[in-house]
Order: C-alpha cells, then structure tokens, then sequence
C-alpha cells in the first residue's frame, strides 16, 4: 500500500508536530505560572544588594597571588543560597495557606463550550430520551411513556418541567 504513488498526495506535506495538551500539562504549566508571579524575597524589594566587594579594581590591590578557590566558590555559594531561600520563602507560603493566588485545579481552568450534543434523558422514568412531546414538552423515551405523558394533568407536567429546569412562567 506504501509503494502505491499517490498523486493526490502533496509530497511536502509533513503532519503538525505540536500535540494537544492533556489536563495534568494543563495544571502543571498553571501552577508553575502562579508560582513564579508569587511575592518572592527578589520581587518583593526587600533583598539586600550585594556588598561592594564584588567590584573589580584595577590598582592590583585585590589581585590575588596565591590559587584561587575560595574566590571562585563565594558568588555561586551566594546564588544558591539565595535559590534556597527563595524556594524555602515558596514552600512555606504554600504549607502555611498565604498564597493568595487561587490554585489550579480542574474545574477552574478556562476552556471552550463543548460542542458535542448535550444527552437528552425522559422526565418519567431516567432513561436515554430520544423523542419530546409537543404539547407539554416532556422528554420520554418511548410509546409507553408517552402514554403516562399524555395521561398527566397540567400542573403535573410544569412540576416535571420545574425539577428538569425548563419550567418558563409566562404572565
């Protein structure tokens, strides 16, 4: 089937490599987005700036003569323990309830309408309802219940209409 030529077929046509997300990608790109625009000690103004010994100098003062090790270590030392801080300030905020940020979960996710055909269920008895009746505009799902339909009083039907949600009053 592989070896057939295909005419119809574009030959530079290639299939569309971004897949659709599933709800777990969905939560986690949510949570990790409400994370990073939470209140952190660096965004917050409260960080203490780094003292002037980091600066250069060029009168050779600061040069140092011997092997440099310590001086290497000390900014990422200070880095990481400024990650640290900033996941410990994270986790505590989350642990302790502070988190103003309402929290991603799956039914508050912004997402289309579906559009698939909502399922119609009969009024009388639960069952899958493919017909409506005209008159009092109760779902049933086949002859027999349409007889206990018709058989019904006024009142009875618009109490039916109320329980589904579809009862309209006129005045």
């Amino acid at each position: 089937m592989h070896s057939v030529h295909k005419p119809f077929r574009n030959s530079h046509w290639k299939p569309n490599q971004r897949r659709n997300k599933n709800i777990k990608t969905i939560l986690g790109d949510a949570v990790r987005k409400e994370a990073s625009l939470m209140p952190t000690q660096d965004n917050s103004g409260t960080a203490t700036p780094f003292s002037d010994d980091t600066t250069t100098s060029t009168d050779g003062d600061a040069t140092p003569s011997g092997p440099v090790s310590n001086s290497t270590l000390q900014p990422n030392l200070a880095q990481a323990s400024k990650n640290l801080s900033k996941l410990v300030l994270e986790r505590n905020m989350r642990t302790n309830g502070l988190s103003t940020a309402p929290s991603a979960t799956y039914t508050n996710i912004e997402s289309a309408p579906s559009l698939a055909h909502a399922k119609h269920y009969c009024d009388i008895t639960g069952l899958p309802a493919p017909y409506t009746d005209p008159k009092t505009r109760l779902r049933y799902h086949n002859k027999e219940v349409f007889g206990v339909v018709r058989s019904l009083g006024q009142g009875v039907a618009e109490q039916y209409l109320e329980v589904r949600g579809a009862h309209t009053v006129l005045k």
